[in-house]
């Protein structure tokens, strides 16, 4: 990367091809997401897990449930606590 085309200082549009990457729907890109559920599934992990869909590429209706269904299909047992209690100071 060059700082004119890098990662997140560009000019140019999120899903211009010369960025050298781009936001894709959970579980269509390069990381490891079912490394990450796996390691939060083994040490009991029961908390609230958020995850941010952008995909130039997709419609937002079709791509948003697909990447909730993915995160489902992942995480074991539903969450505990609603995200904003679970870091609450009580």
């Amino acid at each position: 990367f060059d700082g004119r085309n890098g990662r997140l200082s560009s000019h140019l549009p999120w899903d211009d091809p010369r960025r050298g990457w781009t936001f894709v729907s959970a579980g269509l890109g390069d990381a490891d997401l079912d490394g990450y559920f796996r390691a939060l599934n083994q040490i009991g992990y029961t908390g609230p897990i958020s995850i941010e869909w952008e995909d130039s590429g997709m419609d937002r209706l079709h791509g948003a449930p697909l990447a909730l269904k993915y995160a489902r299909e992942h995480v074991y047992d539903l969450p505990e606590s609603a995200f904003d209690s679970h870091f609450s100071n009580r």
